[in-house]
């Protein structure tokens, strides 16, 4: 029991010495009697201002002293704006404080999204005939297979075709044999019968090779050839043997793979970055550590409601035919906005309807400004307006430093109404006849007027 006793005693006079010594008077220290004055403040009310000691008349409490070395200003002596606060060095690094500095740096923009691989629409080909007809013989018989151009697809028994075949070497015979007659009349009209006879297979799409060869030999052919018009590989088979055509029955489709499509989803809020002719990166994850290099060749005029993007189609070369269509795809696109005045990403509170950033000055005091910020670049905002190079940012920790900076504010707001104000503040709040009839010195306790001692 005395043991504890001893120990309680020696505690309180350790501390009563502590105190003593940190918070001895300053004429006695000799080092705070050298500080210069401005002037006391209620420490309730810091709006409140004097030139001598005493104190407050409406709380009671003793004003202390406001030191022209504690005096918030900047760098060069001005006073600093509304919300700016001072933070010790150990509490800046208790709550993580981080800087950065807005910089001016070349600017680009990196989208990243997926898309669909595609057949380049220009590339395909479909196979039809312009005369009904049945299909007498397939020679490509199955989707895939790969085609050339002037290959043949299949044959093709049409009796319009035969008739016309009958008229073209009557035209030509009757041509041959009246070319030495004296009279021109006939002559001319033996060669308009042949010339439309040719025309009209040419028509049907019978080549001059084809014609040439009947004038050769001389004889009709039961069934025609029909040719395939590209090279690529057969996507669509619809012809069958024995089927009967009719004019304009697609019957093959033909797709030329050397060039594909691949179209990417934009979201809406990225197409302004998007431009006719940009360059783009794709990659495959079933090709690790290839690249392929397209363009972008058009962006669609409408938008996906289900997903609130916008299609754009790139076009990009197919060595090797390694891009098969249907295949998904990373894309990536790169926009340059030159060079820009920037500000870490990290440094900004989005508010809603403004962007605040801390700017960090010397002695520990940061000042809230509302800054204007252009498109988002990796890590970093282009700034329009309200940051220069060069000027130091908070980049972590800004949250705390903003709540301790609206409360300071909202704080000095009330002291402001609880000691007097304009004059207009005190003609709003001229006491009501209930309140006239109160004591003077009850009235005068309601609070006092800001004024010097």
């Amino acid at each position: 029991m005395k043991k504890t006793i001893i120990t309680a005693l020696i505690s309180i006079a350790l501390g009563l010495i502590a105190g003593w010594f940190f918070f001895r008077p300053a004429q006695e220290g000799g080092t705070t009697a050298e500080r210069k004055i401005l002037y006391y403040v209620d420490p309730m009310h810091p709006a409140y201002k004097s030139d001598k000691p005493g104190t407050a008349p409406d709380c009671g409490m003793d004003l202390v002293p406001v030191y022209a070395d504690e005096k918030e200003s900047t760098t060069d002596g001005s006073a600093l704006p509304p919300g700016a606060v001072k933070i010790s060095a150990e509490k800046q690094q208790l709550i993580g404080v981080q800087t950065g500095f807005v910089e001016s740096r070349d600017v680009q923009k990196m989208i990243r999204t997926v898309g669909q691989i595609a057949y380049a629409e220009p590339k395909l080909a479909y196979v039809t005939t312009k005369f009904e007809g049945y299909i007498e013989v397939l020679f490509v018989d199955y989707t895939g297979k790969l085609v050339e151009k002037g290959q043949p697809l299949f044959s093709v028994y049409s009796p319009e075709l035969v008739s016309t075949q009958e008229e073209y070497l009557l035209a030509l015979r009757a041509q041959k044999s009246l070319e030495q007659s004296t009279i021109g009349e006939v002559t001319a009209s033996a060669n308009t019968l042949l010339e439309s006879a040719k025309r009209r297979l040419h028509l049907w799409d019978i080549s001059d090779k084809q014609i040439a060869e009947l004038e050769r030999s001389g004889k009709i052919t039961k069934t025609l050839n029909i040719y395939s018009p590209i090279r690529g590989h057969v996507v669509e088979k619809m012809a069958l043997a024995g089927l009967k055509v009719m004019p304009g029955m697609n019957l093959y489709q033909i797709a030329d793979l050397s060039t594909v499509w691949v179209l990417a989803d934009v979201y809406e809020y990225e197409i302004p970055s998007i431009k006719i002719g940009q360059e783009a990166t794709i990659t495959l994850s079933y090709y690790p550590g290839e690249a392929f290099k397209g363009r972008v060749t058009y962006i669609y005029p409408y938008l996906t409601a289900d997903t609130r993007t916008v299609k754009v189609r790139l076009e990009l070369p197919n060595p090797g035919e390694k891009l098969k269509p249907q295949m998904y795809a990373n894309v990536e696109l790169k926009s340059s906005y030159g060079k820009q005045l920037t500000v870490p990403e990290e440094a900004v509170l989005d508010a809603g309807n403004e962007q605040i950033v801390f700017v960090a000055h010397e002695r520990g005091y940061f000042e809230p400004r509302q800054v204007a910020l252009g498109a988002k670049a990796q890590d970093r905002y282009i700034v329009l307006s309200g940051l220069t190079e060069g000027e130091k940012v908070v980049t972590s920790g800004n949250f705390l430093i903003d709540s301790e900076s609206r409360l300071k504010s909202a704080l000095s707001g009330m002291a402001g109404m609880g000691h007097g104000g304009t004059q207009e503040s005190a003609e709003k709040k001229q006491p009501s006849p209930q309140q006239q009839k109160l004591p003077q010195k009850a009235s005068e306790h309601s609070g006092h007027q800001q004024h010097k001692h």
